[in-house]
Parts: C-alpha cells; sequence; structure tokens
C-alpha cells in the first residue's frame, strides 16, 4: 500500500462507459451491475456508469448502479447542454456518492468543424454546463475535449473558467491518442503553473491508446503534477483502447521509488477483475499483456529459469500473486461441495446469488464427472455460461453429426424452447459447424452475418473446457454470444445459439457510434 510520503492517486474507471463502447463489448444491466460490484471489490475510486442520454438501457444502469453500489464514487457523462445534464441527474438522484461529468470539445479542428463555434460560446457553454450541473449534486468533473490538440493559452482560459464555476475535477483528455509522454506531460506542468486557480480541483487525465502510448502519457502526468488517472480494465475502449488500470496502477505500485505516488487498488483482485470482464465482453486478453495475460509471469528461457531459481527477483520485478495469479489454480474436483464451489466464486470476483450457484452447482458437478481436475478457468467458463443463458429462449439439447472429407456433412440439432423439443436436420455447408449453424437458424428463424467467430481452452490439458465465442450481424446491430463446453463442437453451437437469442430479446449494440464522447 501507500507510503506516508506518498501521493495518493484516484483511479476513474470508465470500463462501464469508454470501455463498452469497444465494438462487441456491450454489457446488460446485470452483466454492468456485477463489474461494477467487482470494481468497488478491486478499490476504484469514481465508476463512470454510463452515458444516461445516449439510450434508456444507459440510463437505467447507471440508475441502478449509484442505487445499489456502494463503496466508490458512481459518475454519469453528459455533454454540455441542460438535456444532457439533466439526464445525468436523474440517473444519479438521490444516490448517496455520485459525480456529474460534463464535457466540450475545445480544440482548434472540433471548434471548427463539429460544433462550429468560436471560443467565446466555448467558455460560455463551458461554464453553464458545469453550473448546472452542480444544481444536481456537489461534485463535478468538467472534460475539454481533445485537450492534447487545444491550443495551450485557450486550454489555460477554459480550465480556469471551469473550476470558477464550481468545477471540483478538471479532466485533460488525449482523445484520440495524439499525445506523446514529453508532450502530454508539458500539458499539465503548463496548466499547474499557469491556471491561477488550479488547487482548487484535482487534474485528472484521460489517455486513449492509438500509439500505443496512453500508459505512458499518463504516467508522465502523474509525474508532472496529476492527481487522478482514468482507465479502463484490459485497457478496453474505442478504437486501440484506454489506459489500462491494471498496468498504471502495477507502474506505480512498483516504482514508488520513483513516482511517489500510489494508489489504494487491491492488487491481487487485478487478475479475477480482469478474468470477469474478459468473460462478460467476450475481448480475449493476449497472452503477453502485462500484468494479467497468461504469460505475464512465465518464463521459458533457460538463462531466465536459471535466474529465476536461484533468485526470483533477477527476472521479477513483481510476485504473480501480488497481482492475483495463484501458484497453481487446481482447487476442486468431484467431491467438493457448494460451500467450496462459492467461496472459490467469490475468490474469482463473482458474486452468486443462491439461485446462481445452484445452476452453476448442477453444471459443475456433471464437469467434475468429465474431468478429473477442475481449474479456475473451468469455474469461471462454467459461470459465465450460467449468466449467458438467463436470455436463452432456445436451449441446446443435443447434436448427432455424419461427416467426411469431401462431402457435405448432415447434423440433426435439437433444442428447447420452453416444455417442448425441436429437431432440425441439414444435409448442408463446408463442415459441420456450418451445418449446425444453419440448422440453428432454420429452427429460430433467425438469420444473421457471421462477423467473428474464435474458439480457446479455458484451462491447460486435452479434457479442457473450450470457449467459443461468436459475434454475429443482424438489422444494424452487433450481437454477441459464448458457449463453452468440453466438446468443442457443442462449445461452439451454444455459442451460436447465445447470440441468436441475444437477437431475439434486442440484446444488441448498434454498429454506429454513439453521439461524441470524451
Amino acid at each position: 500500500m501507500s507510503t506516508s510520503d506518498s501521493r495518493r492517486i484516484i483511479i476513474f474507471d470508465t470500463t462501464l462507459r469508454d470501455g463498452e463502447q469497444s465494438p462487441g463489448c456491450s454489457m446488460n444491466l446485470d452483466e454492468k451491475l456485477e463489474v461494477a460490484q467487482a470494481l468497488v471489490d478491486l478499490g476504484v475510486d469514481v465508476i463512470e456508469a454510463g452515458f444516461p442520454i445516449a439510450s434508456p438501457g444507459d440510463f437505467e444502469s447507471v440508475r441502478r448502479i449509484a442505487r445499489t453500489v456502494r463503496g466508490a464514487t458512481i459518475c454519469g457523462l453528459a455533454r454540455c447542454n441542460d438535456k444532457d445534464i439533466d439526464r445525468a441527474g436523474e440517473a444519479l438522484k438521490g444516490a448517496p456518492d455520485t459525480r456529474i461529468h460534463v464535457f466540450l470539445a475545445t480544440s482548434a479542428i472540433h471548434r471548427e468543424f463539429k460544433l462550429r463555434m468560436g471560443m467565446d460560446e466555448i467558455v460560455e457553454r463551458a461554464v453553464a454546463g458545469v453550473k448546472r450541473a452542480r444544481s444536481w449534486c456537489d461534485n463535478i468533473e468538467f472534460s475539454p475535449e481533445d485537450a492534447a490538440r487545444t491550443e495551450p493559452d485557450f486550454l489555460c482560459r477554459v480550465v480556469e473558467a471551469a473550476i470558477a464555476a464550481g468545477a471540483t475535477t478538471v479532466n485533460i483528455p488525449d482523445t484520440v491518442g495524439y499525445a506523446t509522454p514529453a508532450h502530454y506531460g508539458g500539458v499539465i506542468r503548463n496548466l499547474r503553473e499557469r491556471v491561477p486557480n488550479i488547487d482548487k480541483a484535482v487534474i485528472s487525465v484521460h489517455c486513449h491508446n492509438d500509439l500505443g502510448l496512453a500508459v505512458a502519457n499518463s504516467l508522465a502526468a502523474i509525474e508532472a503534477g496529476a492527481g487522478q488517472v482514468e482507465c479502463t480494465i484490459n485497457g478496453l475502449g474505442e478504437r486501440a483502447g484506454n489506459c489500462s488500470l491494471e498496468e498504471v496502477v502495477m507502474a506505480l505500485r512498483t516504482r514508488q521509488d520513483y513516482y511517489k505516488a500510489d494508489t489504494r487498488i487491491n492488487t491481487p483482485r487485478l487478475v479475477p477483475t480482469s478474468r470477469l470482464v474478459s468473460g462478460i465482453t467476450g475481448m480475449v486478453v493476449q497472452r503477453n499483456k502485462a500484468i494479467v495475460g497468461r504469460n505475464a509471469f512465465a518464463h521459458e528461457a533457460g538463462i531466465h529459469q536459471d535466474g529465476m531459481l536461484k533468485e526470483r527477483s533477477t527476472y521479477e520485478i513483481m510476485r504473480p500473486e501480488d497481482v492475483g495469479f495463484t501458484k497453481t489454480d487446481l482447487v476442486l474436483g468431484k467431491h467438493s461441495g457448494r460451500a467450496a464451489l462459492s467461496d472459490r466464486a467469490t475468490a474469482l470476483g463473482y458474486h452468486l446469488t443462491s439461485e446462481q450457484l445452484d445452476s452453476v452447482f448442477e453444471a459443475f458437478k456433471k464437469l467434475a464427472d468429465k474431468k478429473k481436475e477442475i481449474y479456475d478457468g473451468d469455474i469461471a467458463a462454467l459461470i459465465e455460461q450460467r449468466n449467458a443463458e438467463i436470455f436463452d429462449a432456445w436451449q441446446f439439447v443435443s447434436y448427432e453429426i455424419k461427416a467426411s472429407s469431401g462431402e457435405s456433412p448432415t447434423v440433426t440439432l435439437t433444442v428447447r424452447r420452453g416444455n417442448e423439443e425441436q429437431q432440425q436436420t441439414e444435409t448442408y455447408g463446408d463442415g459441420p459447424l456450418d451445418a449446425l449453424f444453419h440448422a440453428i437458424e432454420t429452427l429460430t428463424g433467425i438469420s444473421a452475418v457471421l462477423r467473428d467467430y474464435r474458439v480457446q481452452s479455458a484451462t491447460r490439458g486435452k479434457d479442457a473446457v473450450a470457449e467459443a465465442m461468436v459475434e454475429l450481424e443482424y438489422n444494424g446491430q452487433l450481437y454477441r454470444g459464448r458457449g463453452t463446453s468440453t466438446d468443442t463442437v457443442e462449445a461452439s453451437t451454444c455459442a451460436q445459439l447465445n447470440a441468436i437469442n441475444r437477437i431475439a430479446s434486442g440484446a444488441g449494440q448498434p454498429i454506429a457510434e454513439r453521439p461524441d464522447q470524451v
């Protein structure tokens, strides 16, 4: 934890807002509530829960999170206009610890081509927006969008006016990932030196990763005096993503000798939270990703292994257990009970209701009959699959395949809808999966375009649980599906069926971008 002479940096997590804008990463309300609770367990200071004006779903998710989640400030985003701000205020109304985050573009290119507004009008609109937000709550954040490309003199003027109007945090976003560390650190130093009331607000930074510099830019800003970092789990976000929470947190924790700064993040929760978000969004974490990737603490080179055996600090600057990896994740078997499963699920970052635990436990017992050893990844896969099936109108029952190379396969698929089983036989396609996917479309009457299909193992070994993910396009929206099984074909079929069920329930994400955001 922080030493007595360390500055504490506020961690502002925007996984549920900016992270969810990453194509294919939309979450339903229950999933957002689950992630929000995991962020509290992680020790995040501020959770940006959504953009209430964007949709009724965003409004409701911000409202529910603000009323049910305790342990962090809950924030809603709004453009600097009355309608947006009032919608955010209504979503947060009555909750105990809230913040409204208002933003307005300030760079020359945005002023000319997007807003068609002059400098004076920008300042007036910013001041009016902050004051309007203050009528709803006292904790107000203001962002001059595209600040990294805004003229220094004008940026100082806007920031000073926003603080004078009541902003308690001023966020300096690198909206398009244009900045470099020396440049961005200079922007923060310039504000500290030239804005006379800068001591009345916390300087925040929000960096995008278009040049792969989001974490480096955020650290440069902290070195220059910033007190808050806006980031996401696994670096999720628009385009190339946002500053990665786990990377910036561990950089500060590992190099306290240099930065003299730390956070209140409970770092052993980093890996469980990363896995939770990856499972819910379907965005796989690359194996060599810093901090939370599978290879982050793996050593294969002989020289490295020799050094590790003699003294682990020769090649490890952090301990795996400090970020949530365990020396072995073998935890349960066929004789384990509900209490053991519940305890392990909680350790992995999941908060299961009694009904959810019963469902997962039933699936766990079936899996334990197939596998001798149950790993953390297996448990996480089971939980995510149970969560996905909440919306399933059609449920997988069985399949039968007759196939040989050079000939069209014959498949028979059986699904259940309510209490009725339905069956479809197809002789079609380039292979068994193509035929099974076509059978699903015939049975459900829903035809969609397959945009993405991936399969990976949840754990190790020949009997590992397969995790399949598909992304379908239907009527201009994207729908994600997930399936798990020790049978790869069954997992893939369940993923396709899950995505079709999401189409039927309308739980998709528009392909068109939302209104312009920080």
